[in-house]
């Protein structure tokens, strides 16, 4: 085969390839990548509240819901191991002593105040848990919670610096 011929057609190719690719990415709607939206720590607060009304969410529905989590140790000649070891996770909600469900939120190790001195929701049953953690979830969401979280966020950083 004449070497121009190959050229032209490795040349064809390319070509159609490269318009293949170009019309899958006018298919897309690009945008400017803004890096600040993901540093804002009004979302990440909120995702994390979310991560872990979901973990609720499974711990209710899944008897046997056990999460892990990952680190590094060292053993006994001093390389470096990965291990899967499992999670602790706290239920948030209580039976009270006149058979209701006390459904608290916590960010971090502390219930968020809904209002003054109000930091749980009263259930009928158990059966409740879930749906109501799922209307929590929405309101995290829809930037219901941002100011009791902020607080919480707030006063737990104070406390780490004082403690300084």
């Amino acid at each position: 085969m004449d070497d121009s011929l190959l050229c032209l057609k490795l040349h064809c190719s390319y070509t159609e390839q490269e318009a293949t690719f170009m019309s899958i990415l006018d298919s897309f709607k690009l945008v400017q990548h803004n890096s600040q939206a993901a540093k804002d720590p009004v979302v990440n607060r909120r995702n994390k509240l979310v991560d872990k009304i979901e973990e609720q969410v499974a711990l209710a529905t899944d008897a046997d819901f056990s999460p892990t989590k990952t680190k590094w140790v060292k053993d006994e000649e001093g390389a470096q191991k990965k291990i899967e070891y499992v999670k602790r996770v706290k239920r948030w909600w209580t039976n009270a002593a006149d058979g209701t469900v006390l459904l608290t939120v916590r960010y971090g190790s502390k219930p968020l105040g809904f209002a003054k001195g109000k930091q749980a929701i009263a259930l009928a049953s158990v059966d409740e848990v879930v749906p109501t953690l799922h209307k929590i979830k929405e309101a995290v969401l829809a930037g219901e919670l941002d100011e009791i979280v902020e607080q919480q966020a707030t006063h737990a950083r104070n406390v780490r610096k004082a403690k300084r």
